[in-house]
C-alpha cells in the first residue's frame, strides 16, 4: 500500500470481525513500528499482546466504566469533542464490545529510556510521549498495510496499576495506550475527517496562517 493512502484511512477502527490476527502478521507490524523515532535510540516501548478471553475481559471491565463516565460528560457538556454523533455511538459499541476483539496491544514503556525536558513547565508534561507514540503509529500504519485494522485508547492509562498487575508489568515500566487491533467488519474509511492545512500552520508566529484558505 502507498504510505499516503495508509495516512490517510488508517481510521480508528471500532467494529472487528472474530477472525483472529496470524503471528506472522503481527510480527511485520512489530517489525516496522521499531523503527519510529525516539530520544537517544533508547527504544523504550515494549508491547504486550493480549489474545486470552479472561485477560480481555479484565481490561474490558476496567475500560467500560471509564468509558461510560466519558460518554455522560459528553452528553452533559462537560467534556467537548469535535466527533460527530455517530462517532460517538461507533465508540459506545467499541466500548460494549472490547473484550471482543481479536488482540489488545498494550504499549508499555521503560520509564528510564524516557527523558522528558518539560517536567518544570507550569503544565502537563507531554515530551516524554515523544519517544512512545510515534512507535505507536507505526504499528497502526504497518497494521493498515496487511489489512487489520486498529483503535488506540488511553482510557485504561487510568487504571495502570491494575493492568500492570493483571500483565505482570515490572517496576519501572509504565503504559501508555492499549490498541485493539482485528480485521475490519466495516473496512476502511475512504476519508478522514480532519482541520484544513490552513486552519493549522503558521508561519513564524502563532496564529499567522502560512497558506492561504482555499476557495471554496
Amino acid at each position: 500500500m502507498e504510505l499516503t493512502e495508509a495516512m490517510r484511512t488508517v481510521g480508528t477502527c471500532r467494529y472487528f470481525t472474530d477472525q483472529p490476527v496470524p503471528d506472522d502478521v503481527l510480527h511485520r507490524a512489530f517489525e516496522v513500528a521499531r523503527f519510529g523515532p525516539q530520544g537517544g535510540n533508547r527504544q523504550p516501548v515494549r508491547w504486550v499482546v493480549v489474545r486470552d478471553a479472561a485477560r480481555k475481559q479484565a481490561l474490558a471491565d476496567l475500560y467500560l466504566p471509564m468509558w461510560k463516565a466519558y460518554l455522560g460528560a459528553i452528553g452533559d457538556g462537560t467534556v467537548n469533542v469535535g466527533a460527530l454523533p455517530k462517532t460517538v455511538r461507533d465508540a459506545d459499541h467499541f466500548a460494549e464490545n472490547l473484550a471482543r476483539v481479536p488482540a489488545i496491544v498494550v504499549v508499555c514503556a521503560e520509564i528510564d529510556g524516557l527523558h522528558p525536558t518539560d517536567l518544570e513547565l507550569d503544565r502537563l508534561s507531554v515530551v516524554g510521549g515523544a519517544s512512545i507514540y510515534p512507535t505507536v503509529q507505526n504499528l497502526c500504519l504497518a497494521l493498515r498495510d496487511q489489512g487489520v485494522g486498529s483503535a488506540v485508547t488511553t482510557l485504561l492509562c487510568h487504571h495502570e496499576e491494575k493492568v500492570r498487575e493483571l500483565l505482570e508489568v515490572p517496576d519501572g515500566v509504565l503504559t501508555a495506550a492499549h490498541v485493539a487491533i482485528g480485521y475490519p467488519a466495516k473496512g476502511f474509511p475512504s476519508r478522514l475527517t480532519r482541520s484544513a492545512v490552513e486552519d493549522t500552520v503558521s508561519a513564524e508566529t502563532y496564529g499567522r496562517p502560512l497558506f492561504a484558505a482555499s476557495a471554496v
